[in-house]
């Protein structure tokens, strides 16, 4: 999308107003239905005029098209500022320029990372020519018009306060600045002649609204990619706070040993890529001859991981690289290099079938490993056994001497990209107070049905696509198929509609076996997993009254083991138990809605609610 757009001309005229940043501050409220920080908005007025100074070349055309924050498709990143044109050939070209306002950073071991300073502090973040070369690369991969139509994209960096000092253009970012020139404060000379190489005459062919406009790539699956990415293939390029996670990773592994264990506490929503550096992080551990193990106490990623490498591996081959989170009850201490933990929220004290095993699976987890990753979301919490919280993680770590280490992630690639709606989600759940009141310019396929059966159709019509396309919903529905697969689960006679849950026959598998489309899923078979859409059924257990979001457990199916003991609980604790159970079962909801990268349809069981949705759209 779009925020500023113009041409040289216009942007010109825009810059003389004295007011540019007002202009782009109008524009991204419009478009984005938000707005920023006052850093931020500082920062349009000195890079614009700056950018405004690089452009003064009559050999730069006034009808070179102008765009400032482009943000690029299914995704929350924004690119500064682009200038297309064509060449001397008449090759359509776009030079993306990532413009910084820094004066200093200082060097880092870690790859394409530098320090810089803020207000706060300290603050490792991606080199600029390694974060513009990133940009270039998602732009690419999600859009099949830059490809398909030969637009050329080169992308470079502008640190217009930034004197020479050998630290930013240091060698050992060589082989980002070559993909993506750096230019400094004395460099505005040759700033111009690197966009008069590529854009010599003006925008003849409405490049930018091409790439607006154009076909977006299908979403490329973690799950699809695996097996070509432990053949050693790049699948997914580390962006921002992902490649700061995944170096930092990296880093501590290398330094861990036997005397000196590192924790390290990642915390990051939905779509944030939780799962995808955790991944990238497996194979490249293994590829430096570590013995590490993703874990994860959900068996649904795991087993849909093993099943798409069973194409390319055999069994043994991939036998030891993913572990559930209650196997190292027997484990030595120190006994693997590092284990990368996926969903740490999931994480329970005992282990095993009856719960009878081992004491906590953190302390176990650490007490395993020289190095070990959560990956956690807290609002992720959907049983009662539920333990995974950072305070749990530092107490093991603390026990273990380990050092502790914090990061997030933030980049969101779910829902179109679109944090406003997982603000939203989170809003009108009430299960924290955001600024997203209504959708209002958010850019993702949000629908309110007024039947299980036409929200049937709907993701039925979706999985024809690419079989990304599934039914879930809470679990206030018993599993009577699980004695007699004659019998149906999720039923609504009123509707003639009639499915089984899921767990007969795919298991945890349902999330890419083609024919569970016409099944439903629930919590245990898609968290830590996604879909292109998804298909959500609120049960009674979440409704409104009087305008609040209310919960009832006792709506949940007896079969269900995620609230097993609730009534013990609210005997025992009746207020604490009742705001625990309140947030599972929004927690619930929250991620079942949140699954979908393009598209999320709702049905309600409670009229209410219905319309309670229907007015926060």
């Amino acid at each position: 999308m779009i925020v500023y757009q113009g041409n040289k001309q216009s942007f010109q005229r825009d810059i003389l107003t004295n007011n540019i940043q007002g202009i782009i501050l109008d524009l991204f409220k419009e478009k984005l239905n938000r707005s920023v920080g006052i850093a931020e908005f500082r920062s349009w007025k000195n890079s614009m005029m700056y950018m405004q100074n690089v452009l003064l070349d009559e050999e730069i055309p006034n009808d070179a098209s102008i765009t400032v924050e482009y943000q690029i498709p299914q995704s929350s990143k924004r690119i500064d500022f682009i200038i297309a044109g064509q060449n001397e050939k008449k090759d359509d070209y776009a030079v993306l320029v990532e413009l910084k306002q820094w004066d200093k950073v200082e060097l880092t071991e870690k790859d394409a990372v530098v320090i810089t300073k803020y207000r706060h502090g300290d603050s490792e973040e991606p080199h600029p020519s390694y974060q513009v070369w990133s940009y270039a690369k998602l732009l690419q991969g999600f859009n099949q018009t830059v490809y398909e139509e030969n637009i050329q994209l080169k992308p470079c960096a502008y640190l217009h306060n930034y004197e020479e000092d050998n630290v930013i253009n240091n060698s050992f970012y060589g082989d980002y600045i070559e993909q993506a020139p750096l230019f400094l404060r004395d460099d505005l000379m040759k700033l111009r002649k690197f966009i008069k190489e590529y854009v010599r005459y003006g925008d003849k062919t409405n490049i930018m609204y091409r790439i607006d406009n154009g076909k977006i790539k299908p979403s490329k699956s973690l799950a699809d990619s695996v097996h070509k990415m432990l053949k050693g293939n790049q699948e997914f390029i580390m962006i921002d706070d992902q490649k700061i996670v995944y170096e930092t990773a990296l880093s501590l592994a290398g330094k861990s040993t036997e005397t000196n264990k590192h924790v390290y506490i990642v915390e990051g929503g939905p779509g944030t890529g939780k799962s995808v550096v955790a991944i990238n992080l497996l194979v490249k551990l293994l590829d430096m001859g570590l013995n590490a193990r993703y874990v994860s106490k959900n068996a649904a990623p795991r087993n849909v991981y093993e099943a798409k490498l069973t194409e390319s591996f055999k069994k043994s081959e991939i036998s030891n690289l993913f572990s559930g989170s209650g196997t190292f009850t027997a484990s030595m201490k120190n006994d693997f290099d590092v284990l990368i933990v996926d969903e740490a929220h999931r994480l329970n004290a005992k282990s095993g079938i009856f719960k009878s095993k081992g004491e906590n699976q953190i302390k176990e987890i650490i007490n395993a490993a020289k190095n070990s990753i959560f990956f956690i979301d807290e609002d992720q919490k959907v049983t009662l056994q539920d333990i995974g919280d950072k305070e749990e993680i530092e107490k093991w770590a603390k026990y273990h001497n380990a050092t502790i280490h914090f990061d997030t992630l933030t980049s969101q690639f779910r829902c179109n990209g679109s944090e406003g709606y997982l603000a939203w989600v989170d809003n009108t759940l009430q299960i924290r107070e955001t600024a997203n009141i209504d959708l209002k310019g958010v850019d993702f396929d949000f629908q309110i049905v007024d039947s299980p059966s036409k929200l049937f159709e709907m993701i039925y019509e979706k999985n024809k696509l690419n079989n990304k396309a599934r039914m879930v919903a809470g679990y206030c529905w018993d599993w009577k198929g699980k004695r007699d697969d004659r019998l149906y689960d999720v039923q609504f006679p009123e509707f003639g509609f009639q499915k089984k849950w899921n767990l007969t026959k795919d298991g945890s598998l349902w999330i890419v076996s083609p024919e569970s489309v016409n099944e439903v899923g629930c919590i245990h078979t898609c968290q830590g997993l996604e879909v292109d859409y998804v298909g959500v059924i609120i049960g009674p257990d979440m409704l409104v009254r009087d305008g609040k979001v209310i919960t009832d457990p006792t709506k949940r199916s007896k079969m269900d083991q995620t609230i097993k003991g609730y009534k013990k609980l609210l005997k025992e604790k009746p207020e604490g138990g009742g705001r625990l159970l309140d947030q599972i079962i929004k927690n619930t909801y929250r991620t079942l809605m949140t699954r979908g990268m393009k598209g999320c349809y709702v049905y309600c069981v409670d009229e209410e609610m219905e319309e309670y949705l229907m007015r926060h759209i």
